[in-house]
């Protein structure tokens, strides 16, 4: 008997007994079915996330960072890579320059929490190894605003600051942060200008 023909049913075979195998497993209760139904609500990216998205691709950074009111800003250029992750949830960044003639490389992630309907990020670099977390809001014009946390390893104590993000042009996006300066006073603490190449 020909082997071939006899192969060529076996994935038929099987893709028939797969109803089966199905109506065999338990059937959920109302509870979980509405668990289920609320996990994978909260798990799917949506326009937010498609929003993200869009900002995927490599850019040229400029950045300024102040040390105190008045003072020049130390100024240095460096380039960022953005990329999509885990199935269109969350976008990464990838930073590599130099901060007060060293050099620095950052990495962040941010997304869109579902369940919340609040915007997060998160941010690690070379200078440091603690964590700065954030939230916050972005309009239609993809004007956002985050509050943003981390401890200061001077003062060993929790520091906020407000982050406003905003495209300036199709191809340039604003980045400043304005935190506590030396008199605990709000000031601008850092801003960066993304340029896709």
């Amino acid at each position: 008997m020909n082997r071939l023909p006899v192969l060529a049913l076996l994935p038929l075979s099987l893709c028939l007994s797969m109803p089966l195998q199905a109506q065999d497993a338990p059937k959920m209760s109302a509870e979980e079915a509405a668990m289920m139904e609320a996990y994978q609500k909260a798990g799917t990216p949506g326009i937010a996330h498609a929003g993200l998205a869009m900002t995927a691709g490599e850019y040229n950074v400029v950045i300024k960072s102040w040390s105190a009111p008045g003072a020049p800003p130390s100024e240095s250029t460096g380039t960022a890579s953005r990329k999509v992750m885990l199935g269109g949830r969350v976008v990464s960044e990838e930073l590599s320059s130099s901060m007060y003639g060293q050099p620095y490389t950052g990495f962040g992630l941010t997304g869109f929490d579902n369940v919340t309907g609040t915007y997060w990020t998160t941010w690690n670099d070379s200078m440091t190894t603690g964590l700065t977390t954030g939230t916050g809001t972005c309009d239609a014009q993809a004007r956002c605003a985050f509050t943003a946390h981390w401890d200061d390893p001077v003062s060993k104590k929790p520091v906020t600051a407000r982050i406003a993000i905003r495209w300036t042009s199709p191809s340039e996006q604003l980045f400043e942060m304005h935190g506590p300066g030396p008199d605990s006073k709000e000031m601008k603490m850092m801003e960066m200008v993304y340029t896709r190449k």
